[in-house]
């Protein structure tokens, strides 16, 4: 009798900010889900070292992130790099990582084709295609392929897979393309529209939004629709 062996689980990462974290987040999240059949453990960044510092304290972060995934099934909050001290460099996470997981286990860090664009700028980033496997969100009409850095493209040539299983027959070093719509709205245009009184409640989950507008967060100073009215009479 011929006994079936399971391929290795899959273990997905997603890294960022997440200042705040908006409904594109989620949607690439449940997306990588799904086409990996995989649980997506989203890592919140302490102290992003290659931009500007984030609009809301790690604290407030990661209790968005929480009230963003709950009963959202295999969507699950990392802090161990708000348990870490120092930058958030993702070549530690990802040594930590092994050193947890093991050498042989795969593990995929799932980023946006905006921040793959980037990979560059990131420390020691010819290091991090040995320790994982990326999957990249594309945004359509992206140029990740061909349309790359020259030495980014140099690298990853010969990595591209279409196929999810891919990633579970060796520990790093392939790169998926996930097939998904962004959002055009990005954290930083979220910010911009809280700060100005302008629409935004729509990006966000409902519990997310209501967080920021009671922690009064990114210059919240009211909803467009209720600024200027008067309070409700008491009862």
């Amino acid at each position: 009798m011929t006994i079936a062996i399971a391929a290795p689980a899959l273990q997905v990462f997603y890294g960022g900010t997440f200042d705040p974290i908006h409904d594109g987040h989620l949607a690439i999240a449940c997306a990588a889900r799904d086409a990996c059949d995989a649980d997506i453990r989203l890592l919140p960044a302490a102290d992003p070292p290659h931009r500007p510092p984030p609009g809301a304290q790690a604290g407030d972060r990661a209790a968005m992130v929480a009230l963003a995934i709950q009963g959202v099934s295999r969507l699950t909050l990392d802090l161990r790099e708000l348990e870490r001290s120092g930058p958030s460099w993702t070549i530690d996470t990802l040594h930590a990582l092994r050193a947890a997981l093991g050498a042989q286990a795969p593990v995929a860090w799932l980023v946006g084709a905006d921040s793959f664009l980037g990979l560059t700028s990131w420390k020691r980033w010819r290091e991090l295609l040995e320790l994982s496997h990326f999957i990249v969100a594309q945004r359509p009409g992206s140029l990740l392929e061909g349309g790359l850095p020259t030495d980014l493209n140099a690298a990853v040539a010969g990595r591209w897979v279409e196929d999810a299983a891919a990633l579970r027959t060796s520990a790093a070093g392939r790169i998926l393309r996930l097939h998904q719509p962004l959002q055009a709205h990005s954290a930083t245009d979220l910010r911009q529209r809280i700060a100005a009184g302008a629409s935004w409640r729509g990006l966000v989950p409902p519990a997310v939004a209501d967080y920021i507008a009671e922690h009064r967060l990114y210059g919240y100073a009211g909803d467009p629709a209720v600024i200027g009215m008067p309070p409700s009479p008491s009862l």
